[in-house]
């Protein structure tokens, strides 16, 4: 590997420019996550197992969950499926869906929740024959998985197909010469090369489908004990000056995302430590 160290910049360059990152990262990442943490346990642990054992909130934490369980399932099937038509076909309409995947990065997601009620809500597109045939979408949980998962439909598929477009399609070829299924080819072949990239985009569909406000917050109606998730509840705590009780449970999610972000870097580590243990070998076999 290059050293970096001798490109030019002065010793105080480089200070000024550590220092700089450091200093933005401690003031909008590392100090409001201490005053969450802070303020959650500022009278106590017994009062803040409290304001999560509330039936409201053990609520809000269900349906968070519920939400997650049924949307990253849906985001990995639907991002493998869309990074493997990318990577492997050329089709009329492929630069169109990767634009399509790419849409919920640069729409606000309060513009998706809006767009969802619009087209679902009572007086919606499809509102009148979803009434007729008694399907509630909005303000129920359908509603909120529809915009969670809009929000989260990019991250499986942005991590695996650059990995599959890489990587070509030369060993999958090989494989069905040498008799194996398309199946077979997928779980033993593909699937194998990107494990890695869609691991990590799972992670971060999961952290983003527990962490969602804005798309959410439209198509849920705030319903307490029923259609309120995680965030969409610590807002009306706060909003009644139940300040305890809103940063409980916000630390509940900030562990949440920590949780993640721990997950991410264990993987990270043994896959950096997979690929050197692999490259000593090669390098003990040719010698």
């Amino acid at each position: 590997m290059a050293d970096r160290r001798g490109i030019g910049e002065p010793p105080a360059v480089r200070a000024a420019v550590i220092l700089l990152a450091v200093a933005v990262a401690a003031v909008l990442l590392l100090l409001p996550l201490l005053v969450v943490f802070a303020e959650a346990l500022g009278k106590g642990w017994e009062t803040l197992f409290a304001a999560l054992a509330e039936p409201d909130a053990l609520a809000a934490i269900r349906l968070t969950l519920l939400v997650a369980a049924i949307v990253v399932p849906l985001n990995t099937a639907f991002g493998l499926a869309a990074a493997w038509s990318v990577s492997h076909y050329r089709f009329p309409g492929r630069q169109l869906l990767i634009t399509a995947i790419e849409l919920p990065f640069s729409v606000s997601p309060v513009i998706s929740g809006v767009v969802y009620v619009l087209m679902f809500g009572l007086q919606g597109w499809a509102g009148a024959w979803l009434a007729a045939h008694g399907i509630t979408v909005i303000f129920a949980l359908p509603g909120i998985v529809l915009a969670t998962a809009f929000v989260t439909l990019p991250f499986v598929a942005r991590q695996v197909a650059p990995l599959m477009q890489a990587r070509g399609v030369e060993e999958e070829e090989a494989a069905l010469t040498l008799g194996a299924n398309g199946w077979q080819m997928f779980c033993r072949v593909s699937l194998p090369k990107v494990r890695w990239a869609l691991l990590y985009g799972v992670l971060l569909c999961n952290a983003r489908s527990m962490g969602e406000f804005g798309a959410v917050s439209v198509v849920s109606g705030h319903i307490r004990g029923a259609t309120n998730t995680m965030p969409l509840h610590v807002e009306i705590l706060y909003n009644e000056y139940n300040l305890t009780a809103a940063f409980a449970l916000a630390a509940l999610l900030a562990c949440l995302a920590i949780a993640t972000i721990g997950v991410r870097m264990a993987l990270e580590w043994r896959h950096h430590r997979s690929i050197s243990l692999g490259s000593e070998a090669v390098w003990t076999d040719r010698r």
